[in-house]
């Protein structure tokens, strides 16, 4: 057999080998065990958004104002300013269940820096033992901005909770991480429409 021969042998070998590795489960180490992990894809489904640039014509007659679309499926915020010269996308955090997902159109109708937080009546009877009342801050399940919709008790906030970004985790608000939410209360105004599809 030729040198080159053996080479490509080598190579195909090699190629061959680190395919069937890297379709095996990673092995992590703990302090007196070997564990499995899960298979990435399973794990990250629940914990991802769909990063899709959409145009805003399907949703909107104009941008008067501005325009949200929410997409609970993919859990993403899409923002067009009025002159269509920033548009952002944003993962969210979107209601746990259907029952909980209010979708159609509303509006902005309330800007607020530093929120505080009461549960609803609804709230209060499927969680007896949540607080009354939050004020600003670190415990603050609205994180560091809110912009109220038309709709009574629904809002796009922060989060201090990261982990619930991506996730079906809101009891029928839309979270955002706090930087993020920080940004789109800058541009967002009074006014400005909203859809949840």
């Amino acid at each position: 057999m030729s040198d080159n021969a053996f080479s490509k042998l080598s190579r195909r070998g090699f190629l061959a080998c680190s395919a069937a590795a890297l379709s095996q489960p990673a092995l992590a180490q703990t302090a007196d065990t070997t564990e499995i992990e899960q298979d990435i894809t399973t794990v990250s489904r629940r914990n991802i958004s769909s990063f899709r640039s959409l145009a805003w014509q399907p949703y909107f007659s104009s941008l008067k104002n501005g325009a949200i679309l929410v997409d609970t499926t993919s859990r993403a915020l899409h923002y067009w300013s009025e002159d269509e010269s920033i548009y952002k996308l944003y993962p969210t955090s979107v209601p746990l269940t259907e029952d909980l997902t209010r979708l159609g159109r509303t509006s902005i109708i309330r800007k607020v820096e530093g929120p505080s937080w009461a549960p609803t009546p609804a709230m209060k009877i499927r969680n007896p033992e949540w607080p009354d009342f939050v004020g600003p801050g670190p415990d603050n399940p609205l994180g560091t901005h809110a912009l109220y919709l038309s709709w009574q008790y629904y809002r796009i906030h922060g989060t201090h909770d990261t982990r619930k970004i991506g996730r079906r985790s809101s009891n029928g608000c839309i979270g955002l991480y706090n930087e993020h939410i920080a940004e789109l209360f800058s541009l967002a105004k009074v006014g400005t429409q909203v859809l949840l599809i």
